[in-house]
């Protein structure tokens, strides 16, 4: 096959053997994602494909990964695209109570739904699954000193894994062999002190997963403040928010200013004060291969109320396959502010045991806290509230 017939495919549909375009569309997923695939290297993959037989699909994974040369930081989602696309491995579109798709915001682009009204509003309603679109701004101010000092110790206290990855140590460490070798024969067998190398650690991604619907209205704007001081201490934070819509602000709240950042993640937002549908909201987010690979490993806390509407099997299904996924999973209810409050609805009942931490968001200081504990090991949720 030629170039430019790869090249051509790549940008646009074009008639292709049958054999090939499994491996074009491949990597046409991958440009879809922002992955920097040029067509010679699509043509090495389908040649690494050819010399490999393939015998199974692992030599196609070995090939594409030798070839189209994910980085490091994005193997994960790399892997989670393969899998879609080869063994067609997602979760199928959710279905809400009115029988419309949840929607997945991931662009910030123009309002696609001109048909709705959205109503510049103050107030937000109690806890429902309908879906009530408005616009929310935010009052101008300066960062304070709490949040500074936050976001100044964060990147320390973050959970942190080992990698494969080897460094230079000073002590601690195995012997580095092949440095040790070469020191070897250029001092003639005299070597004082052996080189040594240590696996290298690396932070742990953070997945905040942000309640705006009505009944968590007075908590928003809060919950961003601390979103915004994360999204700027480390580079490996995602921050959605959910509601009867799934919707990445990251980018919003990637801007260092913080008025700026949260004012662009309020023109990003369809559903603010309005219903919830955490159940659907959080399978959506688990339907995109992107997305369910930034939970993987990750430290995933959710601030909501968890005060779901109906029926909440989907959300227990959306809370079990992230806890198989994630590091830690948390949720911090403003409900647990009130001495009295006990997890005893039927929902919260069914992911205590899911749960690693369930914990009070009714305050910035115990939020601010509780992040800042992340990387420390205590006692899961279920053995703490389960206590007589």
């Amino acid at each position: 096959m030629s170039k430019g017939v790869v090249l051509h495919a790549l940008g646009a549909s074009a008639p292709l053997p049958q054999a090939a375009e499994l491996f074009v569309g491949f990597g046409r997923l991958l440009r879809l994602y922002g992955y920097p695939v040029a067509s010679d290297q699509v043509m090495a993959f389908m040649e690494g494909v050819t010399l490999l037989g393939p015998r199974s699909i692992e030599d196609i994974r070995e090939a594409a990964l030798a070839t189209l040369a994910p980085s490091p930081d994005r193997r994960d989602e790399f892997e989670a695209l393969f899998r879609s696309h080869f063994f067609d491995d997602f979760v199928a579109p959710v279905e809400g109570d009115n029988e419309e798709e949840t929607r997945v915001k991931d662009d910030g682009g123009q309002r696609k739904d001109q048909t709705r009204t959205l109503r510049l509003e103050e107030g937000g309603a109690l806890s429902s699954s309908a879906e009530h679109l408005t616009i929310r701004t935010f009052d101008m101010d300066g960062e304070d000193g709490e949040l500074l000092r936050f976001r100044r110790a964060l990147a320390s206290c973050l959970p942190v894994r080992r990698t494969f990855r080897t460094v230079r140590t000073p002590s601690r460490g195995s012997v580095d062999l092949r440095r040790s070798l070469w020191a070897i024969v250029r001092a003639d067998g005299d070597v004082p002190r052996l080189p040594l190398r240590r696996r290298q650690s690396v932070v742990r991604k953070v997945l905040l997963l942000i309640d705006v619907s009505g009944s968590m209205k007075l908590h928003t704007k809060d919950y961003l403040k601390a979103a915004h001081a994360v999204a700027q201490a480390t580079n490996r934070a995602e921050i959605f928010t959910f509601g009867t819509r799934l919707t990445r602000i990251t980018p919003s709240l990637r801007i260092r200013d913080r008025d700026h950042a949260l004012a662009s993640a309020a023109n990003r937002v369809d559903d603010w004060d309005g219903g919830t549908r955490i159940g659907t909201t959080l399978l959506a987010f688990l339907s995109v291969p992107r997305f369910a690979a930034f939970a993987r490993g990750a430290a995933i806390v959710i601030l909501s109320d968890a005060l779901e509407r109906g029926d909440h099997t989907e959300m227990e299904t959306a809370m079990h396959r992230l806890g198989k996924r994630s590091f830690r999973l948390s949720l911090c209810t403003p409900l647990a502010g009130d001495p009295r409050f006990r997890p005893e609805t039927a929902a919260l009942r069914a992911i205590l045991p899911v749960l690693d931490d369930l914990v009070d968001g009714s305050s910035i200081a115990g939020l601010t806290n509780f992040i800042l504990s992340l990387g420390r090991p205590i006692p899961r949720a279920e053995a703490i509230w389960r206590r007589p």
